[in-house]
Order: C-alpha cells, then sequence, then structure tokens
C-alpha cells in the first residue's frame, strides 16, 4: 500500500470538525480497510491525491464527468461566468438557454425548474405528484436511492445501505414514512398486488430506470412498461429518477433508451457539468403546480446558479454531437468485451452488470437482478478486489452498492492497464480456489 502520510494527517483533523471525516458517507471508504482517498486534482481520465499518488478514475464524481476531468469547453464556460458573477439569486439569460437545451434532447420536458441538487429534483417531484393528484403514497423499489429526503428513506440503496438496519434511517419519523413503500425491483406480481390493495391512495411511483446504488441493475423493459401502463389507468404520476441515468445511456436519457416516457423526471450530475444541479421536469400541467403559478412550493437561492448553468449547456453541447454515445459504446465494449469473456470461463462465481457507459462486479453470485440478491454478492471479496485494484493506482467506487462509470476521456491504454489488473485479480481467485484457500461456494459449476 502506498504511503499517504499527507491525507492521513488531513483526515485526522477532519474527524475532529466533521461528522465521520467527511461530508458525504460513501468518502469515508466504510469497509474498504484503507484511509480515504483525498484529491488535490483531477485531469481526464485521473486523479491526484494529496500525496501526489496518480490514479485512473472509474468514479469520475459518481457519475456526474462524463467528458472527464477538466474538459476544456465546460471549464472555459465556468470561468467565463464567474468572472462576470458567482451567483445573483436572479433570474439571468443561461436559464432559458439550458431550459432549451434540457428539452432538445428530452422532450418530455415541456417544463422544466432547476434546483440545487438530486435530492432536491426528487423531493420536489414527489411535491409536485401529491399536489396533483391530491394523494399522499408513494411507491419506490428496493435498493433505489432517491436521495436523503425523508419520504424515500425506506430500503434504499447507496451508503444508506452501510449504515442502518433495513436500509433506512435514524432521525425519520414515522408519521412521514408510512405513506412511502417499498416493494423489490422488477417483480411485477409484487407491484400488481400493491396496486389492488392501494392504487387508488399512491400520488407516484418513482423508479431508477437502471439502478446505480446497489450496483448497476437494469429494469427489465416488461417491467417498465407495465410501471407505465398501470400508472396511466389509475392516475398515478409516474416518475424516472435519472440523476445517474439521464444523459448516461443515451442523449434522451434512460427514457430514449427504453422508449417508455414518463409523467416527470428528474436530472442532476451530468447536467451541471461537475456543479451542483438537479433539474425536475415533465407534463406542462403538473409543473405548472408549482409556485408562484401554482400551491405547490418550491425555492432556492442557488437554483439556476449561472456557473453550473453555463457548465451544464457546455456538457449538454458536447453529447449532443453526432456519434458521442456510439462511441463511447464501443470504448465501453473494448474494455469489457475481454473482461466478460474471461468471467464466463472461469470457475470463480461472479458477475457483471452494465448498461451503456455503466457498470458493476458482483463477487460470490452470479446473477443480480433485484436489491435482495445483491446484499447475496461477497461483499469482503468485492473489497479485496477494490484495494487490489487501488493499490495499482485505480480507483473503482468504493462500495459494493455504488456503479463504476466510464467517459470519454478514457484512454485505451488506461482501460487495457485497468483489464489486466481485473484479470490479474480473477487468476488470484482461480488459484486460491484451486489451493482450497477460497471457499467452494463462490463456484460456479464450471469449477
Amino acid at each position: 500500500m502506498k504511503a499517504r502520510p499527507k491525507s492521513a494527517e488531513l483526515f485526522k483533523d477532519l474527524l475532529t470538525l466533521v461528522p465521520g471525516g467527511a461530508n458525504s458517507p460513501t468518502r469515508a471508504f466504510k469497509g474498504s480497510g484503507i484511509l480515504p482517498l483525498v484529491v488535490a486534482s483531477g485531469s481526464r481520465d485521473e486523479i491526484t491525491d494529496l500525496d501526489g499518488h496518480t490514479y485512473i478514475d472509474f468514479n469520475m464524481a459518481w457519475g456526474s464527468l462524463i467528458l472527464g476531468h477538466v474538459h476544456p469547453n465546460v471549464a472555459k464556460k465556468a470561468k467565463e461566468q464567474i468572472d462576470k458573477g458567482s451567483s445573483f439569486g436572479i433570474t439571468t439569460p443561461i436559464e432559458l438557454t439550458f431550459a432549451k437545451a434540457l428539452q432538445a434532447c428530452v422532450p418530455s420536458l415541456e417544463k422544466s425548474r432547476v434546483v440545487a441538487s438530486g435530492t432536491e429534483a426528487t423531493m420536489t417531484a414527489l411535491r409536485i405528484a401529491r399536489g396533483y393528484t391530491k394523494r399522499n403514497g408513494i411507491v419506490k423499489f428496493n435498493g433505489h436511492y432517491h436521495g436523503h429526503s425523508d419520504a424515500f428513506l425506506i430500503k434504499a440503496g447507496s451508503g444508506v445501505s452501510h449504515h442502518c438496519e433495513g436500509s433506512s434511517s435514524q432521525g425519520v419519523p414515522f408519521d412521514v414514512v408510512k405513506h412511502s413503500i417499498s416493494l423489490p425491483f422488477n417483480d411485477e406480481a409484487a407491484f400488481e398486488a400493491c396496486l389492488r390493495e392501494k392504487g387508488k391512495d399512491i400520488a407516484a411511483v418513482i423508479v431508477e430506470p437502471v439502478a446505480g446504488n446497489m450496483g448497476v441493475v437494469a429494469a427489465t423493459p416488461s417491467f417498465l412498461k407495465l410501471l407505465r401502463q398501470r400508472t396511466q389507468e389509475l392516475g398515478i404520476v409516474l416518475i424516472f429518477d435519472e440523476v445517474i441515468t439521464g444523459f448516461r445511456l443515451a442523449k434522451g436519457g434512460a427514457q430514449a433508451y427504453y422508449g417508455i416516457t414518463p409523467d416527470l423526471s428528474t436530472f442532476s450530475k451530468i447536467v451541471g457539468g461537475g456543479f451542483p444541479v438537479g433539474v425536475v421536469g415533465g407534463r406542462r400541467e403538473m409543473m405548472d403546480c408549482l409556485a408562484p403559478g401554482g400551491g405547490v412550493y418550491q425555492a432556492g437561492t442557488l437554483s439556476g446558479n449561472p456557473v453550473a448553468l453555463h457548465a451544464g449547456c457546455a456538457v449538454l453541447e458536447e453529447v449532443a454531437k453526432e456519434g458521442f454515445y456510439e462511441k463511447l459504446q464501443e470504448t465501453m465494449d473494448f474494455f469489457m468485451d475481454p473482461i466478460e469473456e474471461a468471467f464466463a470461463k472461469s470457475p470463480v462465481m461472479a458477475c457483471i452488470n452494465k448498461a451503456g457507459s455503466m457498470f458493476s462486479i458482483f463477487w460470490g453470485i452470479d446473477k443480480v437482478s433485484s436489491f435482495e440478491e445483491a446484499l447475496q454478492a461477497n461483499q469482503e471479496l468485492f473489497y479485496r478486489f477494490f484495494r487490489h485494484l487501488f493499490d495499482r493506482g485505480i480507483y473503482f467506487s468504493p462500495s459494493p452498492f455504488e456503479a463504476h462509470f466510464l467517459s470519454s476521456a478514457h484512454t485505451k491504454e488506461h482501460l487495457v492497464y485497468t483489464r489486466k489488473a481485473i484479470l490479474e485479480f480473477l487468476r488470484e481467485m482461480e488459484e486460491e480456489m484451486r489451493s482450497g484457500s477460497l471457499s467452494g461456494e463462490y463456484a460456479t459449476s464450471k469449477a
């Protein structure tokens, strides 16, 4: 393990002033067995820590940086606006430019409102749905993370999975979550049973079309079609949480990828170009429920921050270029195809889930299509795998319940290097299996 004395000293000081030493739980590397990463800078597909060590980055600010670190056009637009003023709390011209750019990519956004985070976007979408339908109930799915607002903290994924039994949170009153129902993902029978019992009381169904907070777990097309059909029949608002999938799977998000149009959508991450931004948008009559025109209240001093929107517009300009997603998919195939072939032949039980430029590797299990299955994967092996890569200057998301991401900045040289490191770990597992030091329960039928 590389020495990181400066990082260690800084983290020690953070522990005295910041809860857990981190301003977001997953940054504390809980469960990994190593000192948290402290980053000093980033460039293209790499980050450099406080001690001068460089890592190939497959976290990319939790998927936000689809163009990589410090993309020239994004940085240029942000710096130009900073020179004019970083925040006003007043309308600026970029807000119209941004709304038009979003709508051009995602036609379902008949109207949209910019907020400051993904959590704020999903919280606002739920409030709109309740105001529009005059109902209280919501349906979400186990392992899906929709931010840390109270109503969604029931059987949630992401870092919550490490902190509380049942994947919920202390400090959330029962009176708040009693209207929240969390169902198994991709379970059509459970969803139908829920609607038969409570359908008339449900305001919204919210779903990540591809879950990215229990590892990458995609919805089946038939499941999403069922959600769309049944919510329309019962007057329930269907919300696609595209905070992760927005502009990562396709220019039009997961709704374009699957060909299914929700009533409301939420975005964040990529649309901010590395700056804090959230968006909620959708059908005109629902969005018009928001104040000042309607009775659903939402406000924020930093909503529509001009620096963030200039950066976001620069990103949207890049991803809208012809061939962007085709090239990104070619990069993904170049990287992952040989890994998938090796895993398919290996006696070690593991599986790879991927969608667009998102992927996850689960150890000790051969299939993951739900949160319940994700919980059966071997977390100890994941953290050993994480440390193996980290020692070699490769940074994956530091949790078995998070996705890993490619960007357009990843070079073939770095992808080949990373692929070799992954296959090296697989060979180590195979050797341990042959020697008997790795439990036979993690062997496939090919063993």
